[in-house]
């Protein structure tokens, strides 16, 4: 078969102790691996989920820009090593050493977190190896050149794995390294002590912190949704500030695309300002979490900043702006989207399909308290409009909304944000 474009960079020469297959093995080892590079959206899709069933660190699979960057790496990894192998078939593949593996070590030692993961790992390294031995079983009917093939695939994915764990290990002990010797790395472990609930003195940690912990705090969590558009946090940062009615803030940096927030301030501006103050920076997003006072106010105001970024991550979500206080009741349903579904089913019926206009009015009437003038306000519409589409809402839902509002708006919340 044809090769094309250079090998990959760093590829090792032909060393004694790692001889190259049979040419007929070798042959095939490019086919395969040809094989899936064509299909390889649905097999990185494999590896991902495999990665974040096997991983013991939830904080992967429920940040969003983490879990984005695992992605990322995984994907780079499994097309580096097909890539090797149609230039190179059977040959030791280097481990990726590329900006996708750099950014992740930096985010997960500024989120306290390692590469002592191998659950991961090795979930990974099964689904790939299983995926891999189904195209080589649809490749060849020799038995010869298949066990060959398969022996020389089980020692170049093992040995490419044990490598890249090795390397990205490298890179996080030099990222921690030069974490240690910066003012936020002190800072952020004061903040991972008081989110721990650790005992600290209040005055040791106002001192590190440079902010007060005294009074009412607001927590928010703004990020990006890709690490090109992120030169517009520190703007983000500061609209956000504002919003709240805050003149300060404390800002630690969560990942290479996400920030933490903390500012001081007793209320939490409404999604629509908030949408307002970033239409200009598309593709940053921000989580509130609720005002709450002093040293378990501001962990709790985080923690709640980071479950609403959590029901974002779950339902897949584009909204950009969510507060705790909108969500809270969708964070608990969520737990369990299957169950979730059928809670929406449920409690809905054929308002759940309906108009998203007439699904805005009911959820919007609720959160009036139940006025329809203040709701025809605030839709900046009619109130007959308003009271025709309820009492069309009513024809739909398997109740009427006045005997089960609480889970209609909590259900309505759910498709809203699923929904983006």
């Amino acid at each position: 078969m044809e090769q094309t474009g250079p090998a990959p960079e760093g590829a090792p020469e032909n060393d004694e102790l790692w001889p190259p297959p049979r040419e007929a093995v070798g042959a095939l080892m490019r086919s395969v691996a040809e094989r899936l590079l064509e299909t390889a959206p649905g097999f990185v899709d494999e590896l991902l989920a495999a990665s974040q069933r096997g991983t013991r660190y939830r904080a992967i699979v429920d940040d969003p820009v983490l879990a984005e960057g695992d992605r990322r790496m995984n994907k780079a990894s499994a097309l580096h090593w097909l890539t090797a192998n149609m230039h190179s078939p059977g040959r030791r593949v280097p481990p990726l050493v590329e900006q996708e593996t750099l950014v992740f070590a930096r985010d997960l030692v500024r989120r306290g977190m390692d590469i002592d993961d191998l659950g991961s790992w090795r979930a990974v390294q099964r689904v790939a190896w299983r995926l891999w031995i189904d195209a080589c079983f649809a490749a060849t009917d020799d038995r010869d050149d298949l066990r060959d093939l398969l022996e020389v695939s089980e020692y170049s994915i093992a040995t490419y794995v044990d490598d890249s764990i090795s390397a990205l290990s490298a890179r996080i002990d030099e990222e921690r390294q030069d974490l240690a010797r910066g003012v936020q790395a002190e800072r952020q472990a004061t903040v991972q002590l008081l989110l721990e609930g650790a005992p600290i003195s209040r005055a040791r940690a106002e001192a590190q912190l440079g902010y007060a912990l005294t009074g009412d705090h607001i927590a928010a969590i703004v990020w990006v949704d890709a690490i090109d558009r992120a030169r517009r946090l520190e703007n983000a940062a500061e609209r956000v500030m504002r919003v709240c009615g805050a003149q300060r803030r404390l800002t630690i940096v969560a990942s290479t695309a996400a920030l933490w927030l903390w500012m001081p301030a007793d209320q939490t501006p409404l999604v629509a300002v908030v949408e307002r103050e970033l239409t200009d920076l598309p593709g940053v997003r921000v989580t509130l979490g609720r005002p709450a006072k002093d040293l378990e106010g501001f962990r709790r105001s985080h923690l709640d900043a980071a479950a609403s970024q959590r029901v974002l991550a779950r339902l897949g979500s584009s909204r950009a702006v969510a507060r705790y206080e909108d969500v809270q009741l969708v964070s608990v349903l969520t737990a369990d989207l299957a169950q979730a579904e059928r809670f929406v089913t449920d409690t809905l019926g054929d308002l759940a399909t309906a108009d998203t206009q007439l699904r805005e009015t009911v959820l919007a009437y609720v959160s009036e308290r139940f006025n329809a003038s203040s709701t025809a306000d605030r839709l900046y519409t009619h109130r007959n409009t308003v009271e025709r589409r309820l009492a069309r809402a009513d024809q739909l839902l398997p109740l009427p909304l006045a005997q089960n509002a609480p889970s209609v708006a909590a259900a309505l919340m759910l498709v809203q944000l699923r929904d983006g």
